[in-house]
């Protein structure tokens, strides 16, 4: 079977992850880049190792690595960033190989990634979901959700991540994720839509 792989990108705050959730809640296969990222890096003591090399022992609690330090370091030094997303990206890449080959009996898999740009791992999908949303509606949610973020802290995040402006080209699906209306049957209308363009 030629599975199709679909892609699920949008800024945070956006609500990837409510698609995610949605099309999981629906019996789909969602493979989810950045919390594999994270499994990655409690499971593996190589990649541990590294970033402790690259940042320094402060990213590690309690044998395990902080978040929110991690997180604070990423988005205020861009050169870091790329320095980190240089040693988990390849892992992630493999790993989503791996889930891919597991799962090679379904007709289609998605893939959430805040990164899809930005590691250049779009190529390899056949089909790509953009999810947009205002700034300031996004502002909220992150600031409801992420408790000890701050606005300059989100706004920092925002302007760090590429501008759905700029990948509008490449996505086949855009889904506006606004609060006005009802956002379940606009996904499943969406899903409509994908199940036709691969029959």
């Amino acid at each position: 079977m030629n599975t199709k792989l679909i892609g699920i990108t949008g800024g945070i705050g956006s609500g990837k992850s409510t698609v995610s959730n949605i099309l999981n809640h629906l019996g789909y296969k969602v493979y989810n880049s950045d919390i594999r990222a994270q499994e990655l890096l409690f499971e593996s003591n190589d990649l541990k190792n590294r970033l402790i090399q690259l940042i320094g022992p402060k990213v590690l609690v309690e044998e395990k690595i902080n978040k929110k330090i991690l997180s604070d370091i990423i988005f205020n030094n861009k050169s870091i960033l790329k320095k980190i997303n240089s040693i988990i990206h390849p892992e992630v890449i493999k790993d989503f190989k791996s889930w891919v080959g597991k799962h090679s009996n379904e007709k289609i898999l998605f893939k959430e990634s805040a990164l899809l740009f930005e590691s250049g791992t779009y190529k390899d999908l056949d089909s790509i979901i953009l999810v947009i949303a205002q700034k300031k509606i996004r502002i909220k949610r992150i600031l409801q959700r992420d408790t000890y973020r701050t606005e300059d802290q989100i706004l920092s995040i925002i302007k760090n991540q590429v501008s759905p402006s700029s990948v509008i080209e490449f996505c086949d699906f855009i889904l506006e994720n606004d609060e006005k209306e009802l956002f379940l049957p606009k996904v499943i209308s969406l899903l409509d839509e994908i199940k036709i363009k691969f029959s």
